[in-house]
């Protein structure tokens, strides 16, 4: 009897944790992170041609027209005249999808909101180079709302930011902090999510396509410019493989302490200075990176090539080549 006791309490007990954990689960929502942000479009062709044009994405999916019957309208907060609805997804570099929306015959506001009406949003996107970047879109014919901003203290100290709008006047954002944001020298337990530290790079086949070349190499030169030396270690594991080789013309390492040790080394002997590319080209897997490196009065007073072999999404060799050193 007391044996069937014991194992009645312990049924009991096991049955008590197991419904505590699923109720514990079932709080969570399981949330993974944003897989897209919807904006509507008064032109799809027009809007398909800024974002591939102009931004450089990729358009994928598309369904529609589809008919939108009058309860799904008015569940939807949709208007009652308007006509079907086109969805387009957009690929737009490694942060989250874009969807774009055009509804044939909208009768919706076609006011933008102002940039402090309830509801208004914007979009920003990551770039290295914000200055180089801005010069592209106005090239291209971009309106720009100002000149970029650095932010002088708080927590987002190091960020440059700067508006821009879409042909059809929706407000979407440029914005880079290669060496980090102020909070982030502090080491909270929580960093926020960064497209910069997104460098796992997928191989097609085995050959490297132009956008995952220009991926590698800003994430690349991200690494190196980065003066934080722990959180620099804590982010080589996701573009370098763990046991990557680096050989230099006086230093060898295996791992990424090696080579976290070498950069910091660098940037103790420049101070001020900074990798940029010049050139990147590939052969299937294998990838000669051509770099400029110097200060803001002298950028390329060092020049040289890294040749770097990609295996499964990750550098697993470097080799660097110094070219030429202006005086």
């Amino acid at each position: 009897m007391q044996r069937i006791s014991k194992m009645t309490a312990m049924v009991a007990v096991l049955f008590i944790t197991l419904h505590a954990g699923d109720l514990h689960a079932q709080n969570k929502a399981g949330l993974q992170g944003v897989d897209h942000v919807g904006m509507n479009v008064p032109d799809l062709p027009e809007a398909i041609r800024f974002f591939t044009e102009v931004l450089d994405f990729t358009p994928v999916t598309q369904i529609g027209p589809v008919p939108l019957d009058s309860n799904w309208k008015k569940i939807n907060h949709i208007q009652p005249g308007t006509g079907p609805v086109t969805i387009r997804m957009t690929r737009a570099g490694d942060g989250a999808n874009i969807e774009l929306f055009y509804y044939d015959q909208g009768q919706g506001s076609k006011q933008q909101p102002g940039a402090d009406d309830l509801g208004a949003s914007h979009i920003a996107f990551y770039t290295t180079d914000i200055k180089a970047s801005m010069a592209c879109l106005k090239a291209k014919g971009v309106t720009f709302l100002g000149e970029p901003f650095t932010m002088p203290s708080g927590d987002t100290k190091g960020e440059t930011w700067v508006y821009f709008l879409t042909p059809w006047g929706a407000k979407l954002e440029l914005v880079s902090y290669q060496d980090g944001k102020e909070y982030e020298k502090h080491h909270p337990a929580v960093r926020l999510w960064s497209p910069r530290d997104v460098t796992s790079i997928p191989l097609v086949g085995d050959t490297l396509s132009h956008r995952q070349l220009q991926e590698l190499a800003a994430a690349h030169l991200q690494r190196w410019n980065n003066p934080d030396v722990a959180g620099r270690l804590a982010t080589l594991s996701a573009l370098y493989a763990n046991d990557v080789a680096f050989v230099d013309a006086g230093y060898v390492s295996e791992g990424l302490q090696g080579l976290n040790t070498f950069i910091s080394n660098l940037q103790q002997q420049h101070p001020g200075f900074r990798f940029s590319l010049a050139r990147i080209d590939a052969n299937h897997n294998t990838v000669r990176l051509y770099w400029n490196y110097g200060d803001k009065a002298h950028p390329a007073r060092v020049k040289g090539m890294d040749l770097i072999t990609v295996k499964n999404g990750r550098i697993t060799s470097l080799y660097a080549f110094l070219d030429a050193v202006s005086k």
